[in-house]
């Protein structure tokens, strides 16, 4: 899939770091080792091909929290995915908050090891793609002025399918399908456009409102997958996929779709009323291109079929989102919403999920 994946390893128990050497050796992948976060440290400064970091917590010399707040605070390695391997969940919200990407349970399944690690290595791979992508169209306009707005539609096109692939990549944990990042994108530039919205800005909320659950890939599979309802104490973590999703799209101010990916994976559960999260923002607060997201996601949700539940009627639909009129959604934009319903579902139905998407869901849920 990729030309090469390392893996550095960073554990003070000799038998772990064999032991997880045997669990990826089916991915062929090169593994690097540490025993503790200073020779981490040492070999992320001197390798600067890895990919992704499986950190122990307790460890002599730097345990792995400092370890996880160095490499989250160097500008060289910050963007490298950390996955704590921990015995227990009691640290779970302390190494989320200091950076961490994902955690893992000991013992582990080596199957779900394996899942995690190359799920966290396509997301770094694609974020290296978009960065590499940039600085190459940046030099093509310096030195070919003529073939400028060639390169642009090049690089707004590319920069739209990696939106797709990342979200989706966060959708390869949950129980989306395929075409809800595309039915999602489509869907909010239709309703900026209603709503007035310039149109270069309903362009950049296209290409960004696919990142709005980038940051599930954060959120451990016991409890996205979970079939049941979440207790107090998941949900919280649940709820830290927002500051996630807009940690891994932060810092990106050159680059004005991630950075408006940035702000609606952060805000898309803020509610008008104020009771949302993570910041309990209220009305105009929120921004705009947030405000839309949480309107379509919320229809789409509603009228997709899901391995725990089937679609719900149209009727259905619009009671319940009426109902939420002014307390979950911004009034007017719902009102715009309703008042052109059915070109919404036009697109809707020419980006039907097919029995493959399905299948594939299912498949996923029961390998994890």
């Amino acid at each position: 899939m990729f030309d090469e994946v390392t893996v550095l390893a960073v554990d003070d128990d000799l038998m772990n770091l064999e032991m997880l050497g045997v669990m990826l050796s089916e991915l062929d992948c090169r593994l690097l080792k540490a025993k503790n976060g200073q020779q981490a440290l040492d070999l992320l400064d001197s390798e600067p091909q890895i990919d992704v970091v499986l950190l122990d917590l307790e460890m002599p010399v730097m345990d792995g929290y400092e370890t996880i707040k160095r490499i989250k605070q160097s500008f060289t390695l910050r963007d490298i995915p950390v996955i704590v391997v921990t015995a227990g969940t009691h640290e779970v919200t302390r190494t989320l908050a200091l950076g961490a990407n994902d955690f893992i349970a000991k013992p582990y399944n080596p199957e779900e090891l394996r899942l995690r690690v190359m799920n966290h290595v396509r997301s770094k791979k694609l974020s290296d793609l978009a960065k590499d992508m940039n600085s190459v169209l940046e030099a093509e306009v310096v030195k070919k002025t003529a073939a400028l707005q060639k390169a642009l539609d090049l690089s707004k096109e590319a920069e739209y399918e990696i939106s797709l692939r990342l979200g989706r990549a966060a959708e390869f944990r949950d129980q989306e399908t395929g075409l809800h990042t595309r039915r999602i994108s489509e869907f909010s530039k239709h309703l900026a456009l209603l709503a007035g919205m310039p149109a270069d800005q309903c362009e950049v909320l296209k290409f960004a409102s696919p990142l709005h659950d980038v940051g599930k890939i954060g959120i451990p599979d016991r409890i996205l997958l979970k079939p049941g309802k979440l207790d107090q104490t998941e949900f919280e973590i649940m709820k830290l996929h927002t500051e996630i999703g807009g940690k891994i799209l932060s810092d990106a101010s050159r680059y004005p779709l991630i950075e408006a990916g940035s702000i609606i994976a952060r805000q898309h559960h803020e509610k008008w009323d104020g009771s949302g999260y993570p910041a309990k923002l209220k009305g105009e607060e929120i921004q705009v291109f947030s405000r839309i997201v949480s309107i379509v996601d919320v229809f789409d949700a509603l009228g997709s079929d899901r391995p725990y539940k089937k679609a719900f009627t149209l009727e259905k639909i619009i009671s319940i989102m009426d109902e939420s009129r002014g307390t979950f959604f911004d009034p007017d934009l719902l009102d715009v919403f309703l008042g052109n319903i059915e070109s919404f579902i036009e697109i809707r139905d020419a980006l039907k999920d097919t029995l493959e998407d399905h299948s594939m869901v299912c498949d996923i849920d029961r390998l994890v």
